[in-house]
């Protein structure tokens, strides 16, 4: 009789796995470990979660499957008992300006509820109070809450005439085309200076009319303002280009709408009130607050609907986002909240024998919040669900009732799986994620005195309560504190926005925007081996690009040929003609020491390293590769396929060597293993040597006992953070410090 209390995976060689066989149990919380790169997403990911999702799909008729992401059938011999999957990634939330944690969460449409049921004065439909309905949204600003207005009298010199280049725009130089259709027009004298300008002349000029809004004098001159109204504010950007747009954007202005001020719905919808609040004042509420008002609500109409949102609150508050409002916007949330405000709409499913999948859930989160994650966690495997967690924090691994190991190292030297059991036997296991469980790492021995410090003043910033403070220079700082505590508003908006020359941000979001962008062209050696093999072979560059001459003929360097089945899915094969390289026959015919182009492309850093000895150029950035801790990645890896931390590191290698800068990380821990903690530690220590100051904003305790400084926000999240409670060192913290992050370095 088949086992159907556990997930049965047999012959699997998903990308680097090399042909493992897992039984998983159901009904259990399951954490996967291994170092970054080991495989572990190829088994929950790119097998487990893909499969569920392309059996579920197949359930569905061809029309709703047309719509539907399309996944690929992992390379198994076997796989069993699956059940229909959630996958909670840390992928932003997406959307546009009018998404908000209110209405991605539907708590704002549960409010829209209340407030057409019991607000007084009544004034009609949930559809009322809606700021993306033409019934609900202000009408100056069209519910966005923000209008944009121009300036672009910064762009027009007084002390210049028409010949002398009067309007600082290329499209208006001397001799250009638009020069010559207001020139041309007879409107105005052309050796005259705009100090000079009657206010007449003024209007012609900027409105193409004599006043503001009245008929146009020309049909050649559209005027200044109104050109760029036309191309900034309405967004038709394609006559100038996506590099003048950019340029232009700086004279655009954001300011809160004058009728609405910023609360993005008419009169009417703001006239309605529930315990004294409008709809739109209960959405700037902090969580804790609004739960807090909504539990006075007693209307016997109402009641059902305040209690339904107070759970969905007090879900949030658990979880640890006590500090967000309902329209925080959802673009301004880290992966780690954007996380968490999907596993929230989850806990209130009925559905149970799901199988649940995340990536990473304590990104983001202090060590104070991270229990409130995992008892979580546990309530969804109460519920009868089955668990699956790709994690690297010890405090989440050591709740999993089992522990699945892969390793032993990342990329091609990874791939196994090294141990299953409970956390206690892996500790005991000899591997590194069991010995990294069990290291304890001390206060850095000597911490480094700042050479000078940089300050901020009086940032107010979001929940920033007029801080003042020094950021010390050429020493490595750690700025710390509970999510919500204003690390971020202090450093990456106010200090790195005071200090632009300085600063280099080195974040997580993405490096590029095409999915043609590999290490090898971000690092900028791809035009290097690019000539290298052309020296070699007496050809063209060009030959080894597959966005050029060295492109396959058939599926234009794509890899894929698509094939349209009109009633039907269209189907993606790899292109027969090139086996998915992307290159033209002619272009892999031509070697260098003995591969072609894809086979080089398929090299790791260390690997090429090796094989490129002699080159310097291209040495010294695989060398950075391999000194930030990504030795197994690919030269050719799409830089779209990296996760977040992979991301960082990459940037971080391109600055390797530079001096004199300001470095500031975002959690430069994210995604990595606790044994690299160490590694990590040790890179940025040789960047400050080299002369530069590292700032990291960080949860992880280990990294904290390692920095020179640290600057500690609190005292908690939200309107209970905002300042400064510590500055000095992480000893100095651990034994003197009133905080919760002293009180959790003190625990480690």
């Amino acid at each position: 009789m088949p086992d159907q209390n556990h997930i049965v995976i047999q012959g699997l060689c998903q990308n680097n796995l090399k042909n493992i066989s897992l039984k998983i149990p159901k009904q259990k919380l399951v954490v996967f470990t291994g170092v970054s790169g080991s495989g572990k997403s190829s088994v929950v990911f790119d097998t487990i979660a893909a499969e569920s999702q392309r059996q579920m799909n197949e359930t569905y008729s061809a029309y709703v499957r047309g719509r539907l992401p399309k996944y690929e059938k992992p390379k198994a011999e076997r796989i069993e008992n699956l059940s229909p999957s959630v996958i909670i990634d840390q992928n932003p939330l997406g959307g546009n300006a009018r998404s908000t944690v209110g209405t991605i969460s539907d708590m704002y449409s549960a409010l829209r509820l209340l407030y057409s049921r019991i607000g007084e004065p009544h004034v009609g439909t949930p559809s009322c109070f809606s700021f993306n309905n033409p019934g609900g949204m202000c009408p100056e600003c069209s519910g966005l809450g923000k209008v944009m207005t121009l300036d672009v009298l910064p762009l027009i010199k007084e002390d210049k005439s028409w010949n002398e280049g009067m309007v600082e725009l290329p499209t208006f130089r001397v001799g250009n085309w638009y020069w010559k259709q207001y020139t041309d027009s007879g409107l105005f004298d052309l050796d005259k200076k705009w100090q000079d300008y009657s206010e007449r002349e003024r209007n012609l000029l900027l409105y193409g009319s004599e006043e503001p809004g009245g008929k146009r004098v020309s049909k050649q001159v559209e005027g200044i303002h109104n050109m760029m109204s036309r191309l900034l504010l309405k967004r038709d950007s394609s006559e100038l280009g996506e590099t003048s747009a950019g340029r232009l954007a700086k004279y655009v202005r954001e300011s809160d709408c004058p009728l609405c001020h910023g609360k993005r719905l008419n009169g009417a919808a703001l006239s309605c009130k529930i315990a004294g609040y409008d709809i739109s004042e209960m959405c700037e509420m902090e969580l804790t607050e609004l739960k807090r008002v909504l539990g006075t609500v007693t209307d016997p109409k109402g009641r059902s609907v305040a209690e339904s949102l107070v759970m969905t609150l007090t879900r949030m508050i658990e979880i640890g986002l006590p500090y967000l409002s309902l329209n925080r916007e959802a673009a301004t949330l880290s992966g780690g909240e954007a996380q968490r405000l999907k596993l929230v709409r989850y806990m209130g499913s009925a559905l149970t024998g799901m199988l649940y999948i995340f990536d990473e859930p304590s990104t983001g989160m202090h060590p104070r919040d991270v229990h409130r994650m995992t008892r979580l966690l546990r309530a969804l495997r109460d519920k009868g669900n089955t668990v699956l967690v790709v994690e690297h924090d010890k405090d989440v691994i050591s709740i999993a009732d089992e522990v699945i190991d892969v390793g032993p190292l990342a990329g091609k030297n990874g791939g196994e799986v090294l141990y299953q059991g409970s956390y206690q036997g892996l500790l005991g296991s000899g591997t590194l994620t069991g010995k990294a469980m069990e290291m304890e790492i001390p206060f850095k021995a000597e911490p480094r005195k700042p050479q000078g410090f940089l300050p901020v003043k009086h940032a107010s910033l979001h929940n920033l309560k007029q801080v003042s403070v020094d950021i010390p220079l050429r020493v490595l700082t750690a700025v710390t504190g509970v999510a919500g505590s204003g690390k971020s508003s202090l450093i990456r908006d106010v200090f790195a926005g005071q200090y632009p020359e300085q600063v280099i941000l080195v974040d997580q979001s993405p490096v590029t925007a095409t999915g043609r962008s590999t290490p090898a062209t971000f690092l900028g050696f791809f035009d290097d081996i690019r000539k290298q093999m052309a020296k070699e072979n007496n050809v063209s560059a060009a030959l080894f690009s597959f966005n050029s001459k060295g492109a396959c003929p058939v599926c234009k360097g794509r890899g894929a040929v698509t094939t349209e089945l009109v009633f039907m899915d269209p189907v993606t094969t790899t292109c027969e003609a090139c086996g998915g390289s992307r290159y033209s026959n002619e272009a892999l015919s031509y070697l260098y020491k003995g591969k072609n182009i894809v086979e080089i492309l398929d090299m790791s850093a260390e690997e090429a390293e090796g094989f490129f000895s002699g080159r310097p150029k291209i040495c010294r950035a695989l060398h950075a590769m391999v000194e930030v801790g990504l030795p197994y990645l690919s030269l050719g890896q799409p830089l779209s396929t990296l996760s977040g931390g992979e991301r960082q590191r990459v940037k971080l290698a391109k600055y390797l060597g530079q001096k004199g800068n300001i470095y500031v990380l975002d959690e430069p821990t994210t995604g990595r293993h606790a044994s690299d903690v160490k590694t990590i530690m040790k890179l940025l220590d040789g960047f400050v040597e080299q002369g530069n100051t590292v700032v990291v904003i960080e949860h992880n305790m280990d990294v904290v006992k390692l920095a020179d400084y640290v600057i500690d926000m609190g005292p908690d999240g939200g309107t209970l953070g905002g300042e400064v409670v510590f500055t000095g060192t992480p000893q100095a913290l651990a034994e003197h410090g009133q905080t919760i992050t002293a009180d959790y370095l003190r625990k480690r």
